[in-house]
């Protein structure tokens, strides 16, 4: 029986992406499982792939272990520069394996089905080099300084997807031929050697997510392409107070609320920087997901978050989110205090907090209220906020 080893390519750096917040895309939770073991488990559960080796970028070594904890593979292979020298490298690190058959697939195309796999596998037994495409439906168009030159004929047209399936000497051999030249995927290297390259039928839902659009679109479909997953709106509370203090010598004047300076006479009391609303906002997100209270995060004790940003909090209880496949649908803020007046600030407040969460300012409210002169907030002694967060989670359904 002949040996078939998937090589599987995830060194990229997501450049057209910013979701992940410096986590490369194929890291990101897609319904609560790093996209990358997404395509991994469709060819380490495939009973013809005796073996998956993934090439890496050398900066996620951690990152991938978690994304592949449990699994049974082949030591990682680091990537080169270029996509190109890290299949190349990928497949060099393969000698010591002897495969006969090689299929070659981007990480993050995640909805890979069987049947495509099976379509390569089956072709390889008579054709050297086989890869899955889809017709192309678009009118195509060639342009010149923004204006159209000419309209291409769709007639025999295809848009190539991967896994790519290979004689395993001939796309080594390829590869190192043709290493100092530059080519768009793995087939076009065959093509240049003169080896012929067979088609079978791709799918649309082999697409790979290089945009947060494609990456948005994924997560509406994986539900139905994915079993085991299921999607849930979650709502979580959050609750801050904090007391003010008289300003000591040389300290600014002002404070810091949802993000903003405001000028104030007096100092708000606090470890960090005393942003009620940001720290309720954390308490909300931390109870939708279930993952305790602020104090559990951020403890006073901890000299590292003494005078922090609490934007910098909010990052992290943001990236905690979007690991347990979480998504904000929505924040709702409410100030409580008598001083300082909030309303000139609202709208500041919100792109702070939208920029900050990577969500459209459509999807956050600040509001400001008193206790009627009620209380130690009527009595200015202080400032509080309370906050509401809409989470949609896609999550696996044991989860």
């Amino acid at each position: 029986m002949p040996k078939i080893v998937a090589l599987i390519t995830a060194c990229g750096r997501g450049n057209r992406f910013n979701q992940g917040e410096g986590i490369p895309k194929q890291y990101l939770p897609l319904a609560g499982v790093p996209l990358l073991r997404h395509s991994i488990l469709t060819f380490l559960n495939h009973p013809q792939i005796s073996d998956v080796l993934c090439a890496i970028h050398p900066d996620d070594v951690a990152l991938y272990e978690e994304a592949v904890s449990g699994l049974d593979l082949l030591n990682p292979v680091f990537g080169g520069e270029t996509r190109q020298a890290s299949i190349r490298l990928g497949l060099e690190a393969l000698r010591d394996y002897n495969p006969n058959k090689v299929l070659i697939h981007d990480g993050v195309r995640p909805f890979v089905s069987k049947r495509i796999i099976n379509g390569i596998l089956e072709k390889l037994e008579t054709h050297p080099a086989v890869i899955p495409a889809v017709a192309v439906e678009d009118t195509l168009k060639k342009t010149s300084d923004g204006k159209i030159e000419w309209t291409l004929e769709r007639e025999n047209l295809w848009r190539a997807q991967t896994p790519q399936g290979f004689l395993y000497q001939d796309i080594l051999n390829s590869h190192v031929a043709f290493k100092d030249l530059h080519f768009t995927d793995d087939a076009a290297l065959n093509e240049y050697a003169g080896i012929p390259v067979a088609i079978v039928p791709g799918s649309q839902n082999n697409f790979k997510i290089t945009t947060e659009e494609d990456f948005e679109r994924a997560k509406s479909v994986v539900a139905m392409l994915i079993p085991n997953t299921r999607e849930e709106n979650r709502c979580g509370t959050g609750f801050d107070v904090h007391g003010f203090r008289e300003r000591f010598a040389g300290e600014s004047g002002t404070i810091r609320i949802c993000g903003v300076d405001i000028e104030f006479s007096k100092k708000i009391e606090a470890h960090s920087d005393g942003d009620v609303g940001i720290h309720a906002a954390i308490d909300a997100i931390l109870g939708a997901i279930g993952e305790g209270d602020i104090g559990e995060h951020f403890p006073p004790t901890d000299l590292r978050w003494k005078n922090a940003d609490s934007r910098d909090m909010l990052k992290t209880i943001n990236r905690l989110l979007k690991k347990k496949g979480g998504t904000i649908l929505n924040l709702d803020i409410t100030l409580l205090c008598e001083k300082p007046k909030i309303s000139k600030f609202r709208n500041q407040m919100k792109k702070v907090l939208a920029e900050t969460l990577g969500i459209s300012t459509t999807r956050v409210n600040v509001k400001a209220t008193t206790t009627e002169r009620l209380g130690f907030l009527g009595r200015e002694e202080g400032i509080a906020a309370q906050a509401v967060v809409s989470v949609l989670v896609v999550s696996d359904k044991e989860g």
